[in-house]
């Protein structure tokens, strides 16, 4: 999460921030793919929000009323769980505290999240979190594409990010930049645009092509094939990722659509 933020701040900082304000009614995208008897919302969520926007409602409320269940990249421990879950690519959901990220990880957490706080910017307010408290709470199952474990071993892989390259318009290693460019994010996301998003992961591809391999096309392709299966099963499931995941030539509805399944956008 860490090395998406510090990669979509570098491409983000030559693209000019919206000329109107976020609205307080936001429209994150959402994509539907279903055959005769099951269908499967896509959700690309945003980690960390300031909670300034209402975005659970409209289609997105819609279509996580109308699921079975919700499928989240992971489930992150929290103390005592309060639902059932379920993880389903590994036999252990808790955490391996032995891995030990690498320091460059290490370090873009830190200013990630110095960056997000900057800006009111809170996990807790997570599109991720919103939706797991609220299916928690209607009783609706939780699962985990991936487990905790199996994301922290997935980050120690991650090489050493490279500095950013000398073209950047802005200084992104700086909080403060980082911060604003963070609330253009956010504010894309709001209104359900994907250009910063795709801008990110086109410049990701070509400067961290390691990276970019581990975290979105490996994982995108798995997911997918995910779903595909899953679309053997009748029901409606909820599923919510990250927006990078349903960004760009290596998205989940790309491969979705390598597999013979189309998808298409609800809003």
């Amino acid at each position: 999460m860490a090395h998406f933020l510090i990669a979509a701040a570098i491409a983000a900082a030559s693209i000019p921030p919206a000329s109107s304000p976020t609205v307080p009614d936001a429209h994150p995208a959402i994509w539907v793919v279903n055959d005769a008897d099951t269908v499967i919302y896509l959700f690309g969520t945003f980690h960390a929000l300031d909670g300034k926007s209402a975005w659970f409602n409209d289609e997105v409320k819609t279509a996580f009323a109308a699921s079975d269940e919700l499928v989240l990249e992971t489930i992150v421990p929290e103390g005592p769980y309060r639902a059932p879950v379920r993880p389903i690519a590994l036999p252990n959901p808790m955490p391996n505290f032995a891995v030990t990220p690498n320091a460059s990880f290490l370090a873009s957490t830190r200013l990630a999240i110095t960056a997000g706080r900057a800006r009111g910017m809170k996990a807790d307010n997570g599109a991720d979190m919103v939706l797991r408290r609220a299916a928690e709470a209607s009783g609706k199952p939780v699962e985990g594409l991936e487990t905790f474990d199996f994301q922290l071993n997935m980050f120690s892989r991650i090489p050493p990010q490279a500095a950013p390259s000398a073209s950047s318009t802005q200084d992104v290693s700086s909080v403060g930049n980082l911060a604003i460019v963070m609330g253009q994010l956010q504010a894309a996301w709001n209104r359900g645009d994907p250009q910063i998003f795709a801008t990110m992961l086109d410049q990701m591809r070509t400067n961290s092509p390691e990276s970019y391999n581990v975290m979105f096309t490996q994982r995108n392709a798995k997911w997918a094939n995910w779903i595909a299966r899953r679309l053997d099963k009748p029901g409606t499931i909820f599923v919510a990722v990250g927006t990078g995941h349903l960004t760009g030539p290596d998205s989940i509805q790309a491969k979705l659509a390598q597999l013979g399944f189309r998808s298409s956008r609800i809003n």
